[in-house]
């Protein structure tokens, strides 16, 4: 199909749907080479394979059955902290133990797209409908689990009416809130269950009309003043052209004092998950890579992130390899290109990561970090779709990933749910955001 509008494009809805089965039967019986290649600090970097039509493979949705959960790592049970909620995409853990969820769908989409836009965004819709109706999406839900036992008796609308909303940071009473495109401040009481007052504005954040990764993380620094936002790309490698990424594939840092903003790290094409390392306090982030290289092209990766550095997106990936699509190219900025301290796996999706400061889990899973992968969509065979843990020594990951909580994919490869965001509540249980389950999964030791 030839550039056209959104709406003409659903006018020839049979021609559209055709393209997507196509893609995705001329992925059936075929086999990728094993992804464990492509994990640690030197993963397999196989030939680059482009496409016409890049490896679909779409798991869809059915939701979890009455009874079901996830399958967790031997020493670990897993139960519902809280269930029912509107596509739950991200946590945070307030200091006096209440959670607050992110739930939150995509904007609207600009009026004007590409057919490939088009095409991508009801494969997105077919590998994240859940069972709810969106119609009480875009809020922060408060939970509060008041007697310990794993489960939310309070469950109360904290802010409702949010524009696409995903990181959430707490500086004093002053409580932050990343939409897709402006952090809002709101003023927080402890132990309130509900914020009434209207927000004010911080800062705006790259946003529409295209907004391609609108999801925006975000991190206070450790004394408070500064607010790390984690903005991704609009676009896969360039193609809506470089104006539309201004301040985008890049982690942004505000100053809370005033709203102003620079870049602090660049080259990162959907930078999430921000957060401490507890040992050297450095800043990580997971970073999802470029598509339409091939099943095993590009990992993504976690990785410390330096101030002023230089990440590879768009013109070259883990390091200096050069993206030939990439025009014009840029030699300079490629020898500049920082590797990234572990690859993930490629297309694995990962979405949140924490470290581990808590005593609840066992000992093995002290300071290292867990990192939730949403899963693939443009592979043959699936990958990530699970929790994953990394243990780390001396501030620097030190070992392969160990499965955490899987079962978010049943026996027929459907989509039971997928994880996002990840948390550690106050007793030290690992909360997971499972935004197709509509469900907070609290995962403890299993001795309790």
């Amino acid at each position: 199909m030839s550039d056209n509008s959104l709406g003409s494009a659903i006018s020839r809805p049979s021609s559209v749907f055709l393209c997507i089965t196509l893609a995705i039967l001329a992925g059936c019986g075929r086999d990728d080479p094993d992804p464990n290649g492509q994990v640690g600090g030197n993963p397999v970097l196989p030939a680059l394979t482009q496409y016409l039509i890049p490896p679909l493979h779409v798991a869809r949705v059915v939701g979890w059955k009455e009874g079901e959960k996830p399958t967790v790592a031997a020493g670990l049970q897993v139960q519902a902290l809280a269930t029912g909620l509107e596509h739950p995409r991200s946590l945070y853990v307030l200091p006096n133990g209440d959670m607050l969820v992110v739930e939150s769908i995509a904007p609207p989409a600009p009026s004007v797209r590409r057919p490939k836009d088009f095409v991508m965004d009801l494969i997105e819709a077919m590998a994240t409908s859940g069972g709810g109706g969106n119609q009480n999406s875009n809020r922060i839900t408060l939970l509060r689990d008041a007697d310990g036992d794993g489960k939310a008796e309070v469950r109360d609308v904290f802010i409702d009416h949010l524009h696409s909303p995903f990181g959430v940071a707490l500086v004093g009473n002053d409580l932050y809130v990343a939409d897709t495109d402006a952090i809002m401040r709101y003023p927080y009481k402890p132990g309130e269950t509900k914020i009434t007052e209207a927000g004010t504005k911080l800062v705006d954040l790259p946003g529409g009309p295209i907004d391609h990764h609108w999801t925006k993380s975000l991190l206070a620094s450790p004394d408070g003043s500064l607010l790390y936002v984690g903005v991704g790309s609009n676009s896969n490698i360039t193609e809506n052209g470089m104006e539309a990424e201004k301040n985008r594939a890049a982690i942004l840092v505000v100053d809370r004092a005033t709203g102003r903003s620079h870049l602090f790290a660049e080259g990162l094409r959907n930078p999430n998950g921000l957060t401490w390392e507890p040992q050297t306090h450095a800043l990580w982030t997971v970073v999802n890579e470029r598509d339409e290289l091939g099943p095993n092209l590009v990992p993504d990766y976690m990785t410390s992130v330096k101030e002023g550095g230089f990440y590879g997106w768009p013109y070259s990936y883990f390091g200096k390899n050069v993206d030939p699509r990439v025009m014009p190219q840029r030699p300079d900025l490629v020898a500049k290109a920082i590797v990234p301290d572990y690859a993930l796996g490629s297309h694995v999706a990962p979405l949140g990561m924490v470290f581990y400061t808590g005593s609840n889990l066992p000992d093995a899973y002290r300071g290292g970090a867990f990192v939730g992968e949403h899963g693939s969509w443009n592979r043959y065979g699936f990958n990530g779709y699970k929790v994953v843990f990394i243990p780390f020594k001396d501030g620097r990951p030190s070992g392969m990933p160990q499965d955490v909580v899987t079962g978010f994919l049943n026996a027929d490869n459907q989509a039971r749910g997928r994880p996002v965001g990840l948390a550690i509540d106050k007793a030290g249980g690992l909360l997971v955001a499972d935004d197709v389950g509509n469900t907070v999964w609290r995962v403890i030791a299993a001795h309790q």
